[in-house]
């Protein structure tokens, strides 16, 4: 990529939805078609998984916002995400007119990914998160360089593979932060259907310096989701990418806002040069 593409990470509440899907893609289209640089997406599917897992009698476990993973459950995360979540999405872009390819990281090795190691909660508990990856730094671009130069959206659903071959289950945000900082991404923008990163008030913080990031996460503000996103946010600017904004999705001016100029009023940005986080979560 000659220009700095920017990443777009969505959260799967924003596909589950018809009219909260119909103006995610009215915004990719507008954001798409709005420069030359290209847009890389990465959604995740949280509550489908949810309810999936629900319906084959399986139970949801989850440390600090990341699922914990056994083969049952990673074969319904991969059902739900290749096989429904990405499908539907990406058809909808291409209705709209958007070039949009759907894809997982077991294409072209994009996603390769290694087992997570143990996860120290933020309580100071260990847990084996079982079949979930983390990106490695050995992963492919190139298909995702070569979709690009050629005027193509890719959508990654958030699904890794191991050097064994074998698939693991990678948290979106965590995914997003990576492809941002190896894509050399200009921006990464989180959407979501929450306003804005919360402080100990219940207020939104409109800016975050680095050094708190640790602060909400150890002292509890920060809970679930969101300890991941700002983790997230934290790999992508060290990483090089020079924002990351963190947006209400469900607005397709926000959403917008967020991928062409500074933060809309109601997100959260983080800039690399200013040491300060910013997020909405999603």
């Amino acid at each position: 990529m000659t220009v700095r593409p920017l990443v777009l990470k969505l959260g799967g509440e924003l596909l589950e939805d018809p009219a909260h899907l119909a103006t995610v893609v009215s915004a990719v289209k507008a954001i798409a078609g709005s420069s030359d640089a290209a847009t890389v997406i990465v959604h995740g599917g949280g509550r489908e998984i949810d309810a999936a897992l629900k319906s084959a009698g399986l139970e949801k476990r989850q440390v600090d916002g990341l699922r914990i993973t056994d083969e049952a459950t990673l074969d319904v995360v991969v059902s739900v995400l290749a096989g429904a979540v990405n499908t539907r999405f990406v058809a909808a872009l291409n209705t709209a007119g958007v070039a949009a390819v759907g894809l997982t990281g077991a294409d072209a090795g994009c996603g390769l990914s290694a087992v997570a190691p143990p996860h120290r909660s933020a309580d100071g508990r260990v847990v084996d998160l079982g079949r979930v990856g983390v990106p490695d730094a050995g992963a492919d671009m190139r298909v995702l360089h070569t979709l690009a130069a050629g005027g193509f959206v890719p959508v990654l659903a958030c699904i890794g593979l191991g050097r064994d071959g074998r698939l693991l289950n990678v948290n979106a945000d965590t995914l997003a932060g990576h492809l941002a900082a190896r894509l050399g991404a200009r921006r990464l923008v989180i959407a979501g259907t929450t306003p804005g990163v919360r402080g100990e008030d219940g207020a939104t913080l409109p800016v975050l310096e680095a050094t708190a990031v640790t602060q909400l996460v150890n002292g509890g503000t920060a809970t679930a989701g969101m300890i991941a996103k700002l983790r997230a946010c934290e790999q992508a600017l060290a990483g090089g990418v020079d924002d990351v904004v963190i947006v209400d999705g469900r607005s397709a001016a926000a959403l917008i806002g967020a991928a062409e100029s500074a933060a809309p009023a109601s997100a959260t940005r983080i800039t690399a040069g200013l040491k300060a986080c910013t997020t909405s979560a999603g």
